[in-house]
């Protein structure tokens, strides 16, 4: 760790530096004799913007760089939004610390203050995630797909530009950049299930760096550690990838976990959706238990129809 001086290794977007800077300040805070230096990494993510993410390689793009610079001592900790980060990290990396969950919700930016039942016959919904894509379908099969990609700032202007109805973006991106006035309808999980970890931020260390690991894991929320384990062990479970419309979403209660699962056809068509409840302190086994239950109700037809690599996976 050096002389009390911390590398942290961040994306260039607006976003990803508010993220960090939030990160870098609660250290400071924490550890006032700590120097926390921001190292900015372009991801291949952030190259490829004329693609949709499922045609290269999925959100694993938006870490890659990141954890080669982690790997090679060019950084010593990496900040993430928690749903860009792969459920399998490479060898000699981990999660140190899962800061408290922002609003995990999708948000509704709309023309004219419209809410999503409100949109007219047709609308134009501007969305870079598939995940959104299919629940939006699924509810109004009228609505008009149109892929987005960009940073936050990028997509809301793209509203106007291409004369879209509404954009949907996270909720948490939204507020942490103060535009959280923008948001028309924070849609529920009832019409649109959160992607796995959104709202959430990771804090990615090397597994042998014990001086970072005791720096950051006073950071760490044991309620979203709970929540995101399990929605994370849900995805892991079923063999997930960018092309495969799977969500999940945990709330704890006390000593409770409540976890929601979806899987969807690419079309929204068809859709298999269960709550399971368990023990907050075994989220790996919630999430196993409810990737279980969607697998015996449908989920793998589903999955092996969009991805036939998971045929072997899911028997």
């Amino acid at each position: 760790m050096g002389r009390d001086l911390l590398k942290l290794g961040t994306r260039g977007s607006p976003l990803a530096l508010r993220q960090a800077e939030l990160v870098a300040r609660t250290l400071r805070n924490r550890w006032p004799d700590l120097e926390v230096t921001l190292i900015t990494i372009k991801t291949s993510g952030d190259k490829l913007l004329d693609v949709q993410l499922a045609q290269v390689g999925g959100k694993g793009l938006f870490v890659k760089e990141l954890e080669e610079a982690l790997l090679a001592d060019r950084i010593d900790l990496a900040v993430h939004s928690l749903k860009d980060l792969p459920v399998t990290l490479p060898p000699g990396l981990g999660v140190g610390a899962v800061l408290a969950r922002e609003d995990p919700l999708d948000a509704l930016v709309a023309r004219d203050g419209l809410r999503f039942t409100g949109l007219p016959p047709g609308a134009h919904i501007g969305t870079s995630s598939l995940r959104r894509q299919v629940q939006l379908l699924h509810h109004r099969p009228d609505l008009q797909i149109v892929p987005l990609r960009g940073n936050v700032e990028t997509r809301l202007k793209k509203l106007e530009t291409l004369g879209l109805d509404a954009v949907v973006l996270a909720a948490a991106g939204l507020i942490r950049l103060g535009l959280q006035d923008r948001v028309t309808e924070r849609l529920q999980p009832e019409v649109s299930l959160p992607a796995i970890g959104q709202g959430a931020l990771a804090i990615e260390i090397r597994e042998n760096d014990q001086g970072v690991a005791s720096r950051v894991h006073g950071l760490d929320d044991r309620e979203t550690r709970q929540a995101t384990t399990a929605e994370r062990a849900f995805l892991r479970r079923l063999g997930g990838s960018c092309i495969t419309p799977i969500a999940a979403f945990g709330q704890i209660e006390g000593e409770s976990l409540q976890l929601t699962g979806m899987v969807a056809s690419l079309d929204g068509k068809r859709m298999v959706k269960q709550v399971h409840r368990g023990d907050a302190g075994a989220p790996e086994e919630a999430g196993g238990a409810l990737a279980e239950h969607l697998l015996a109700a449908g989920a793998g037809e589903i999955l092996r129809e969009i991805d036939p690599q998971l045929l072997a996976r899911h028997g």
